[in-house]
């Protein structure tokens, strides 16, 4: 059963690109029906501001099936709004009441630009992947799958780290911005299966640095980028990433000496 629509107040932030001073801006959204998402509550709105010549409210989206990542937004003061486990676009209306005032807010990360509005620039994902997320494989003649065993524990936690969509949740969760539970996820998808051994050192380590040098902070092990993960991914991987990264370092350190 769908209650009636709700008219809402929305403070939205607006910032022209990444080199200009942004501040919010208040809109109406009227007639909202509780069973929209809130990527349609602003499809309404942006409607409703091209019809009376204003500019659109920008934000990112794509695939809105909660797959993609690019639906980010903190939506009061939680990435990704007030629901665990979903990601903006995956949010419906009625997580919200009628009258209720809504700020939302870009990603806030030096190593997230601001693009325009709502949407940040998050190629330092792009980039801390091409550092270390790949496999070099003899391919030669195709194995069956089945003849690479790989323990269930492992194959259960590769799976579940792969479920990272790299939206950065984590990194808006976190008070220090810090990359740590995206890199792990990746690090241990990787580090687990038997095809990620070869590179398994080279890449922990190529990973990190890249991801210093994009400006992400440290992790202190809050917790907050686990409880706003909209995919939970464990913060097992941080300890994971952690042994891995030390591992490597030894091991570096043995070669070089």
């Amino acid at each position: 059963m769908s209650h009636g629509n709700m008219n809402l107040t929305l403070k939205v932030w607006k910032q022209k690109n990444k080199d200009t001073k942004g501040r919010f801006e208040t809109y109406n959204a009227k007639g909202i029906s509780p069973d929209m998402s809130f990527l349609e509550m602003f499809d309404v709105v942006n409607e409703q501001l091209i019809n009376e010549n204003k500019e659109p409210i920008a934000f990112d989206h794509d695939c809105r099936e909660g797959i993609c990542g690019a639906c980010s937004m903190y939506i009061n003061g939680r990435p990704h709004g007030p629901k665990g486990a979903v990601t903006t676009c995956q949010l419906h209306m009625r997580s919200f009441k009628d009258g209720d005032t809504i700020v939302v807010e870009p990603w806030r990360s030096a190593a997230f630009p601001v693009i325009k509005d709502l949407a940040v620039d998050r190629s330092s994902f792009d980039r801390i992947i091409a550092a270390g997320g790949f496999v070099n494989i003899n391919t030669g003649n195709a194995k069956d799958a089945n003849n690479i065993l790989i323990n269930k524990d492992d194959a259960d936690d590769a799976f579940n780290a792969a479920a990272c969509i790299g939206c950065g949740a984590c990194v808006a969760a976190c008070k220090n911005s810090s990359a740590m539970l995206f890199v792990s996820a990746k690090v241990s998808q990787l580090a687990l299966l038997p095809q990620g051994q070869i590179e398994r050192q080279d890449r922990v380590l190529n990973m990190v640095k890249q991801m210093d040098e994009e400006g992400f902070g440290n992790c202190t092990n809050t917790g907050a980028c686990e409880a706003e993960c909209p995919k939970s991914i464990s913060l097992e991987n941080i300890a994971r990433l952690n042994r891995e990264y030390s591992s490597a370092l030894l091991t570096q350190n043995k070669i070089h000496h």
